[in-house]
């Protein structure tokens, strides 16, 4: 009977403590396991990267302040690391998944993220971020809903539908990583994939016979939310759908004010929410096109995606031309003005880290100013590099992040210049230095010949200005200082400028690249470090507990035991059953 008794105690503060460990915000638990599988997406077999043995993976679905756990197992052939693309780590950098950040999970290992997408709403996506592996797969969708008690500002959808567009190449990542290390241009894509699959053969002369398409299956007369995404490697992309209007409602985290377009530009690392109502004849298909902008289009017909929007009552296939894109080949300014439309809806509900200060960004001061510029690819030391500002980012064996934890020294310098360097470029690993809770202002100045996109880890930054040209501080007076969209990730047009604003009051180590695949392996890029100086848990997570250790650290790694590799979180729930199911089994047999 004591024994019982005991048991019970034993019960009941096991239960408090279990408890007060889901106490809060919610949990909610993914397991990857990324693996290489053979697929042929463009009629050619090639190795993709898979999660889960799908391509592309799945897609996490979570609500704001939720807390994600996602164990991911890397069964590869080489080191991997998952980057959330958009999600902003708030006080947690170490999750952010960079070279910059975090050791590599190195193959046959796991490794377990956990981090809370704190003050978040909106459409992202996560990707493999080291050894060009994007190019390959590996890529899925990230949707923060709205919490129950905060409105969305138009009526609920009747389905949510994620598309996962890019270019693509039938060559291996490994193939076009050599490629990149032998100074040599990866060239015209070899076609466009529209969630992992071909295009629908809209031309026997352009596309074979036997590809795989895909079918968006909707239902008449009804609203869906389509969170379109360009996860691809260099190539930014125009997407639309034949004889329907897209009503632009969110990107990367910020409602827009709605507008309808026929088509938008969507850059390499964007993400859009659209609103499509299937308000056409239901009797037949409509094409699904994402095709290859500012690039010569004749030349780049193979560069289109095309899949199929199916009507539940359809009865004819999609006929007739694709719809046109933009007839814009002599008007540069077409695309801009397009992307200046996009505004943020300042008046909608939803999470932000500061509401108040949100709508203020304009009369804020700026505490420092840097002037970001690329060129075309130069040659350092005999090797072809990309620069920005004239250094070319060379990522250290020891992440920064675990540098500055452990005091490491020579890891890095914080010397990134303010304006471009006017000697020869040169390879560092040279990073900002953010002042905690300062204001910045970047302004991107592209003098390449191709679209760029830039992303900053970290932040949603807000874009105040873009213009052709190169920038000058009469520039500012074009700034929209009221309602420039806040993003993570905007274009820089050919021979143009970008303006962005930034609050930094995120701690951390963040990094601020190229989504240019190609150029951001070849070192545009950079990272921005914001160091609180007072240095406290409650503007920064403390190092997890199961952080990997490489460069010279290393010999603070332990081989990985499989059994104990998973996250005590995410064990929670099987742990309080186990000891439910435990406990009971001995009090039935101390009666």
């Amino acid at each position: 009977m004591a024994l019982g008794k005991f048991l019970g105690l034993f019960l009941i503060h096991i239960a408090l403590l279990l408890g007060l460990c889901f106490a809060g915000d919610p949990f909610v638990f993914y397991d990857f396991e990324v693996s290489y599988i053979t697929a042929s997406p463009l009629g050619v077999p090639q190795q993709v990267i898979a999660i889960n043995n799908k391509f592309p993976g799945p897609t996490i679905n979570a609500t704001t302040n939720n807390n994600v756990v996602v164990n991911v197992r890397n069964k590869l052939d080489e080191s991997l690391l998952i980057h959330w693309s958009g999600i902003q780590q708030r006080r947690s950098s170490w999750q952010d998944g960079l070279p910059g950040t975090n050791c590599p999970i190195p193959p046959k290992w796991n490794w377990t993220y956990q981090f809370q997408v704190k003050d978040q709403i909106g459409s992202f996506f996560y990707f493999p971020s080291l050894h060009f592996q994007r190019a390959a797969g590996g890529f899925g969708g990230f949707m923060i809903n709205n919490r129950d008690i905060i409105p969305i500002p138009f009526d609920t959808p009747d389905g949510d539908i994620t598309i996962m567009i890019g270019d693509w190449y039938t060559r291996n990542h490994t193939a076009l990583r050599k490629a990149l290390d032998a100074g040599k241009d990866l060239g015209m894509p070899d076609g466009v994939l529209i969630n992992g699959k071909g295009p629908y053969r809209y031309n026997d002369t352009l596309v074979p016979d036997g590809i795989d398409y895909e079918t968006i299956n909707v239902h008449p007369g009804r609203t869906y939310r389509l969170r379109v995404h360009n996860v691809g490697i260099s190539t930014s992309l125009n997407f639309r759908i034949q004889s329907h209007n897209l009503l632009l409602a969110e990107t990367e985290g910020s409602y827009t004010v709605q507008q309808n377009y026929t088509s938008l530009d969507i850059h390499v690392g964007q993400s859009y929410s659209f609103l499509l109502t299937t308000d056409q004849n239901a009797s037949t298909d409509y094409y699904i096109v994402a095709s290859a902008r500012m690039v010569n289009e004749s030349l780049w017909k193979r560069v289109t995606g095309v899949a199929i929007l199916r009507y539940s009552n359809s009865k004819g296939k999609a006929a007739g031309p694709l719809p046109d894109p933009p007839q814009d080949e002599y008007d540069k300014t077409f695309s801009m003005n397009q992307a200046r439309s996009i505004r943020w809806n300042v008046s909608a509900s939803g999470a932000r880290p500061n509401p108040q200060g949100s709508f203020r960004y304009g009369s804020i001061n700026v505490t420092e100013i840097y002037v970001l510029q690329n060129k075309p690819p130069v040659t350092i030391d005999g090797k072809r590099r990309t620069t920005l500002s004239g250094i070319s980012f060379v990522n250290p064996a020891t992440p920064i992040r675990l540098a500055d934890q452990f005091k490491v020294k020579g890891v890095y310098k914080l010397d990134f210049p303010k304006a471009p360097l006017t000697g020869s470029p040169k390879m560092e690993t040279s990073v900002i230095n953010g002042t905690y809770r300062g204001f910045m202002e970047v302004i991107l100045q592209n003098n390449d010949t191709k679209v760029q996109s830039y992303h900053m880890s970290g932040y949603a930054f807000f874009v105040v200005g873009m213009d052709y040209g190169e920038w000058s501080e009469n520039s500012r007076g074009t700034y929209n200082k009221w309602d420039g969209i806040a993003r993570t990730t905007t274009q820089v047009y050919p021979g143009a400028w970008t303006a962005i604003l930034i609050s930094l009051d995120n701690v951390g180590v963040w990094n601020l690249r190229t989504e240019n695949l190609d150029s951001w392996y070849l070192g545009q890029e950079t990272y921005v470090r914001v160091v609180n100086p007072e240095a406290t848990n409650k503007t920064e997570f403390p190092m997890p507990d199961n952080v990997l250790y490489c460069g010279a650290l290393s010999k603070l790694q332990k081989p990985q035991d499989i059994s104990w590799a998973t996250s005590i979180t995410g064990g929670r729930s099987k742990l309080f059953f186990t000891v439910l199911m435990i406990t009971s089994a001995l009090l039935f047999l101390s009666r």
